[in-house]
């Protein structure tokens, strides 16, 4: 039987991991990872920072050789010495960090790395065979020749899968495919996973949504420090079972502390805040000792209020009052005088800099108090960096070490701690404040915003994932096209929740 996606499917097809193993600099990785994905399976690969997640899947898509073990592909042991040989072999990685060119048409991005395209290549032919894959995977509305620029971010998630497709792959590794995406684009992506299976294809699917993962995968293979734990069938598992054997342990819920009397004065208030062409018309009150979740999805307008609020949108108007000092707009340097701190979402462009110590990136928004008559004091920056370090939960002895080396959670813990411990911050604003988190680092950096709240600070979040703003969010404002449907406190149901960011009338 052909298939438009895959060509011909092959039943007896799987790829095998056998006590795959690999050491940095004599520090082991991975030490014994095996599991099996079939034919028409998609397999979830789980695992906490550090399990050995990103590893296998280098090893297995060519990028690095195992030290120990083998990869089997078809029941033959395989040398994947690179990604092109990968390639040949039928697999096709897809990496969080999107490989599109947007100035380029989704056709021409399809033909991107592959091995396969001729010197001389026929266009009509290429869009025919694109046209064919995007057909395939239901993505009819998808023109072959439309500039990739004028597709949303969910859209170019998928064209990056079908140009994996396109290279006739039949194992596709995923790797935090929604990272970026929220609930409704992510949804689309998993129709187009399911079709991929369907017709044959073997899939690896690597996420921090626990919740996705066993809504999506047939199994599960739980990674711990380098080891394949188990390997279960999806249905018999529950989040907290699979947290349980990516920890080791049962998570420890954080405790209720103690909320503020709601006669509080609000010491933020945002009045009739808009930005032309993202958000309109939005208002709260916000009361220090409480952490408030913007509840919503990609272009919903939560993480617009963040940024007005931050200085970071010159177009925005309303009125902003913190501590009852007014906010200006379109200045970020002004904002933050005025005693706001604002976390992105992107820590790596937006956030840290990577190439520096964490002790600095911990003090570098702190550096005047730390000097004396304009020269920075190397014993009050190191001095600092330590409290910082524990305050935040970082282990001292990496202080020195680039920010680059670091985990993604532990580059996010920085990025919070150096707005903590602050007597000239008021308010603290956080954009998807667990993106590319694993489980461990999530709860601690929720206990770092339960411990900012707690200590008098204004705790604002904006967050496309539903279990987290139920977790945190002691006020919950949900949101859809650029206004707020629903304020809830005291508690939420999440199907209210979630009906409310994708179906709601604005209010």
């Amino acid at each position: 039987m052909n298939d438009p996606i895959t060509g011909p499917v092959l039943d007896a097809f799987q790829v095998r991991a056998e006590g795959l193993a690999r050491s940095f600099d004599g520090v082991p990785a991975v030490r014994d990872a095996s599991f099996t994905v079939a034919a028409g399976e998609i397999h979830g690969l789980c695992g906490h920072n550090g399990a050995g997640k990103s590893t296998v899947v280098k090893m297995l898509s060519g990028q690095l050789p195992p030290d120990g073990g083998r990869i089997l592909i078809g029941g033959e042991a395989v040398q994947l010495g690179s990604r092109q040989v990968a390639q040949r072999m039928g697999v096709a990685l897809v990496d969080q960090e999107l490989s599109t060119v947007p100035a380029l048409t989704v056709v021409e991005n399809m033909l991107l790395g592959d091995i396969e395209v001729p010197f001389v290549n026929r266009r009509r032919r290429a869009a025919a065979r694109a046209r064919q894959i995007l057909d395939g995977m239901g993505l009819e509305r998808i023109d072959p020749d439309q500039p990739l620029s004028a597709l949303s971010i969910g859209e170019r998630q998928l064209v990056e899968i079908a140009k994996a497709l396109s290279q006739n792959a039949r194992l596709v590794i995923l790797d935090e495919p929604t990272a970026t995406l929220g609930d409704v684009e992510s949804a689309r992506v998993f129709t187009a996973i399911r079709r991929v299976a369907a017709a044959g294809c073997a899939v690896i699917f690597v996420s921090h949504r626990l919740s996705e993962v066993l809504d999506l995968c047939d199994r599960v293979t739980v990674l711990r420090d380098g080891r394949t734990v188990a390997t279960t069938p999806a249905k018999d598992l529950t989040v907290d079972e699979l947290i349980v054997r990516m920890l080791g342990e049962t998570p420890h819920r954080l405790a209720e502390a103690a909320r503020p009397d709601r006669d509080r004065p609000p010491a933020l208030r945002i009045e009739h805040l808009r930005v032309p062409g993202r958000l309109g018309d939005f208002s709260l009150a916000a009361r220090a000792g409480r952490i408030h979740a913007l509840a919503g999805q990609l272009g919903s307008g939560a993480s617009d209020v963040l940024r007005a609020l931050a200085g970071l949108h010159p177009k925005a108007t309303g009125r902003v009052v913190l501590n009852d000092r007014r906010v200006t707009f379109g200045d970020p340097v002004r904002a933050a005088r005025s005693g706001i701190a604002f976390v992105s979402n992107d820590r790596k462009s937006e956030g840290l800099f990577l190439g520096r110590s964490v002790a600095w990136n911990l003090v570098a928004t702190r550096l005047p108090g730390l000097a004396r008559a304009g020269v920075l004091r190397p014993r009050r920056e190191r001095v600092a960096a330590r409290s910082l370090a524990q305050w935040s939960g970082l282990p001292e002895r990496r202080l020195g070490e680039p920010a680059a080396a670091l985990s993604g959670g532990n580059q996010q813990k920085v990025f919070v701690g150096r707005c903590l411990e602050r007597p000239d911050v008021f308010a603290l604003l956080l954009d998807e404040p667990t993106r590319g988190v694993d489980v461990g680092g999530r709860v601690a950096i929720h206990r770092l915003l339960r411990r900012a709240a707690d200590a008098g600070l204004v705790v604002i979040i904006a967050s496309t994932e539903l279990e987290e703003v139920l977790e945190l969010g002691d006020v919950i404002v949900t949101m859809r096209d650029g206004h707020a449907v629903g304020v809830y406190e005291g508690g939420a149901d999440g199907s209210r929740l979630m009906r409310d960011m994708t179906h709601g009338a604005a209010a």
